[in-house]
Parts: C-alpha cells; structure tokens; sequence
C-alpha cells in the first residue's frame, strides 16, 4: 500500500528533481514570465479564509509545548527539527500576539522525560522570544513525556477564568511517550476541564496523539491532528494555531445571553523619577497605573499583580474584533471584466495587461508540487484570471498584494473605509486616504 497525501509530496519526493524542470523560457526567450507566475501562484494558495462568522474566543490563554528530546536532532527538516521548530516557534509568538493581542501564552519543553517551563503563562511577547533565543544554545537530550507536559500545561491553565479558552499546541517530533502514569486519565481531565490540545506531529502518526486531540477537541481530530509533509506545511500547521477555535461550550437556558468581564484602560505615564513596578519589581520611570488599586505595571495588555483586573488599550480589543466579523472574501476577477479598472484601488499600481494569442506558461501550486504547463489560447479568449480581485460590498478592485494586506494584517477594505467617509474621491485621492489609515493602523 503506498502512502501519499493529496495535498502534495513528500519531502523526499519532490516533484521537481531538475531545475530545468521549472526554469522554462516563454515564447520571447524570457525567464521572467515564469518566476512571476511561481510568485503569483504561491500568493493564490494563501487567498481562501475561512469567513464564516462563528462565536469565538478572543482571550486565549494557550500553551505552547515543544519537544526538546533525542529525536529532534534528525537532519530530515533543515537544519534540524530542533532549530527549525524553535525558529517556527518564535514565528509563532510574534504572530500569536499581533492576532489576538489580549490573550496569553506560556511555553513548556519536553527533555529526559521530563516537562521544562521555558516562560511564565504571560502577555509579553519580548519574554517568550527571549526565552525561545536561549534555546538555540542548547541541545536536544533524553526521551519526551507528553503525561508530564499535558500536566504543567493543565496546572498553568488551572486559574483561567470561565471567559478564557485553555489551549495546548505541542510540536512533536518523537515516535514513543515516556509517562509515568496512565496518560489517558489525564487526558479525560483535560476534557472535564475544556482544555483543547492540539498537536502537530513530524515523523509520523501516532496514535495517542490522534486520541488525545479526538477526546480533547469533541471528535474533531482531522483539524487538530496534522503530520507535516515539508517545511512549508509545518510552517502553514503551526501558525494555523493563530486563530481562535470556535467556541463548543453549551449555555444552559438561564445564563444565555453575554459573558461580561472587568477591563481597565490606563494611560502611559512618565515620571520624573525611577519607581518599581508591580509585575517585576523593576525601576522604571514610564509605565501604566491600575485604574483600581493604582499599581504600576510595565507593558500592556497584562492582569494587574495586585487586584487581577485585566488591562488593555482600546487598540488590542479592536485588533481582535476581526475575528469574530471577519473580512469577506474577494472575488477573482477574469479578462472578460477586467477592463473596469486600469490600477489597483488601493496602491495605485497598473494591473497587468491582457496577454496576447502567442503560447504562455501557467504555473498551478498544489502543496509542495508545482507543474509549468503552456496554454495556447489567450486569457481574453479562455476567459482567464487576470489578477484582479474585486471586493463584493463597494465593487472596487485590488491586486493580489492589496488583497493579502487586506485580509492578513488591516482586516479592513480600502474601499468600503473610503466609501464611508461620505466624501466622493478620486482614486488617487483615495490611495492617499488608504495610506494615512495604514500608517495610523501600525502606529
């Protein structure tokens, strides 16, 4: 029986075994239309969002687990798992946060069958990288213990409030658990308290891993479970993790209705002189006072040291409202109609012309397999896509950059936003609109 995924080779069987393969000149003897199709065709894989609005949980309180046993030391991902694993996983944090800006995140090592807090369950990016970083320096060892690691995990999300989600993602190289009990007792304690595991395998499938993310996530083990074919789709399983599971909690019929929490928004002060703050006992002349007991804390968004209260800017809760109202999908729009507009709305970019009669190169992405093929007919004539996308609500039209910027970091489109101003703008007046609103976004 051969083992093969859909979705792509493995990445011992890539399809592509001679550069020439790929690097085909067109019908002008130029290498450029290819590489701009191999481009093109790798932004077209990451245009599909999930844009059904679905009742989530945005303050997330997640563990991320990583395996630091014997077996991340293989060579098949480059350099090695190890590296490659915590390089993904500082990816991971970095992008954790600029998604869901007011959850948490805390991080545990598997090594010698033992489970290693690497950083504090906290809202500092800074700590956990910083943390990650250190890892570099050190070497795989030992055997993993999945039983030790759910366990830590479980304790450091024992005191996470009703209106927070509990989360696990473990990165798992190893093929064996070393545990010192019954790890399915465990697992049906996870599942008592609403922890959700997660796992993302690279060797190859395991069984109590599928078992633990079936028991763990209401059945749903297709989504929760994956073994990475190559780099690329560890990379795509890991950072899957970014977006907030849809909440599976049954409300009874006398507490339906909304959830409220306590929030406090403090503002930055300065002060003349150095004083300590409360989350880490450091000298400091800027920070945030509580707005309830009056304590100092370094950075935004934490929980107060000394009441608990959870403190936020106003800018972390509208970052996170997109995931519960996501953007809709743009449509893609072929040669046929593709006469309506000569420039990008957004940046102001010439789209690229209809292609003539002569054979061109069509570059199709599936997973990791790539296929070149020429097309004889004209996209005008085929009625091709022309690489314009147009958004459904104020039918204006975008490139595929503005439409992943669109949809990956502004969750806004720049023409609704310019419509709504009730002022009719010229395109370029627009553009220039859309600018200001991206810097005061990043700002």
């Amino acid at each position: 029986m051969e083992l093969r995924s859909t979705a792509g080779g493995y990445i011992w069987e890539d399809s592509i075994q001679r550069s020439w393969d790929v690097v085909q000149e067109d019908a002008g003897g130029s290498l450029a239309g290819v590489v701009a199709e191999l481009v093109q065709a790798g932004k077209r894989k990451r245009l599909h969002y999930d844009t059904t609005p679905l009742q989530r949980g945005i303050i997330r309180h997640l563990i991320l687990v990583l395996d630091l046993s014997m077996s991340m030391s293989e060579k098949d991902l480059r350099p090695t798992r190890y590296q490659l694993s915590v390089s993904y996983a500082i990816q991971f944090v970095t992008d954790y946060f600029e998604q869901n800006p007011i959850s948490q995140l805390g991080i545990i090592g598997m090594r010698d069958g033992l489970a290693n807090l690497v950083s504090q369950l906290g809202g500092n990016p800074t700590e956990h990288i910083g943390a990650l970083q250190a890892l570099r320096k050190q070497e795989p060892s030992g055997d993993p213990s999945l039983q030790n690691a759910l366990e830590m995990a479980r304790g450091a999300l024992y005191h996470v409030p009703s209106h927070g989600t509990k989360e696990v993602v473990i990165i798992f190289g190893s093929l064996l658990s070393c545990d010192p009990g019954d790890i399915h007792k465990t697992v049906g304690i996870l599942k008592a308290e609403h922890v959700r595991v997660c796992i993302v395998g690279l060797a190859a499938e395991v069984a109590i891993c599928k078992e633990i993310c079936r028991r763990t996530n209401d059945g749903d083990s297709t989504s929760t479970y994956g073994v990475i074919l190559n780099e690329q789709h560890f990379k795509e399983l890991l950072l899957a993790s970014c977006t907030p599971p849809a909440s599976t909690k049954q409300k009874s019929s006398a507490s339906l209705g909304s959830d409220l929490m306590r929030m406090g928004f403090p503002s930055r002060i300065v002060e003349t002189s150095p004083s300590f703050c409360a989350c880490h006992s450091r000298l400091s002349k800027g920070g945030y006072i509580c707005p309830r007991c009056k304590v100092k804390v370094c950075s935004l968004p934490t929980e107060c040291p000394a009441c608990g209260l959870t403190l936020i800017l106003s800018t972390h809760l509208a970052r996170s409202y997109h995931h519960l109202m996501p953007l809709r999908n743009w449509d893609e729009v072929d040669w046929n109609d593709a006469k309506q507009a000569s420039s990008c709305f957004a940046c102001q970019l010439p789209f690229p012309t209809a292609p003539s009669s002569a054979p061109r190169l069509r570059v199709s992405v599936s997973g990791s397999t790539t296929n070149v093929t020429a097309t004889a007919a004209s996209g005008i004539a085929t009625g091709g896509a022309s690489g314009r996308f147009r958004c459904p609500s104020c039918k204006q039209m975008f490139c595929i950059d503005c439409d992943l910027f669109a949809h990956e970091i502004l969750h806004n489109c720049p023409g609704c936003e310019a419509a709504a101003g009730g002022r009719k703008l010229s395109n370029g007046q627009a553009a220039t609109e859309v600018s200001m609103a991206t810097t005061s976004a990043y700002a």
